[in-house]
């Protein structure tokens, strides 16, 4: 469902974040006196079978243990609680606020939010031989693990979530189709867009590459373009409060 202020947004943000999580961009949104089309095209699936259960009791107990996102932390709490031996890694300032809110102090963070900044932490200069646990989900970029694979570190790897593909919702198609208001679509995830476009009828993918892309980075901007968008701008991060200043920038 769409938000709508009394006299009408400037834009309509789209998200494509999974199923119900919408609700921080919505927040940002509105407070700028914008509203929110909510387009997911993916849901998240918490994992708690026993070899999952084993994988994230072995990745807790590794030299140095990396959060991934904000639903890794959700799932593994939701199976165990969680009190990492090691260091402890979060990419991204969302995955640290949940990793404290589950009672984890301590937590290092890049201040590049993704997997090139987490490299670039001190922490990961000397890791030949030591075990360092993992816990994310399947599919994504996974550039993570064969980097530190690549530096002489013991992978243990925990999935702990799955992105589930699922149809578009159709209060968010109505919307997209409404009309009014301008466009924008807040991408923070690759993965999501392609998702999306792949489901969109003619008519709709005509209206959704019309719509400014707002990209939370080089890559995703590029990404963009490459299916089709023109009015691509980078913003300074995936923040909902990063993507929605990102709103009048020039096209770069």
């Amino acid at each position: 469902m769409h938000d709508l202020l009394s006299n009408g947004p400037r834009w309509y943000v789209i998200s494509l974040r999974p199923r119900g999580q919408h609700q921080r961009l919505r927040d940002v949104a509105r407070r700028a006196g914008h509203g929110v089309i909510a387009l997911s095209p993916l849901r998240i699936v918490h994992r708690d079978d026993a070899d999952t259960r084993d994988a994230l009791r072995d990745a807790l107990d590794a030299d140095i243990v990396v959060f991934t996102s904000p639903n890794a932390v959700a799932a593994a709490n939701a199976s165990m609680p969680l009190a990492p031996r090691g260091t402890t890694v979060a990419i991204g300032d969302g995955t640290a606020r949940a990793l404290k809110r589950a009672g984890v102090d301590g937590v290092l963070r890049p201040a590049r939010m993704d997997s090139e900044g987490a490299l670039a932490l001190p922490v990961f200069d000397s890791i030949d031989g030591k075990r360092i646990g993992l816990v994310t989900a399947p599919g994504g970029r996974d550039r993570l693990a064969p980097a530190l694979q690549s530096r002489g570190a013991r992978v243990l790897r925990a999935d702990v979530y799955a992105r589930e593909p699922c149809g578009l919702p159709r209060a968010g198609l109505r919307a997209l189709r409404g009309g009014a208001g301008r466009l924008a679509i807040a991408l923070s995830s690759g993965e999501a867009l392609d998702l999306a476009v792949s489901q969109l009828e003619p008519a709709d993918l005509a209206r959704l590459r019309g719509a400014r892309v707002l990209a939370a980075s080089e890559r995703l901007a590029d990404h963009a373009r490459r299916l089709g968008f023109s009015d691509v701008v980078r913003a300074d991060g995936p923040r909902p409060a990063q993507l929605v200043a990102a709103l009048n920038r020039p096209v770069g």
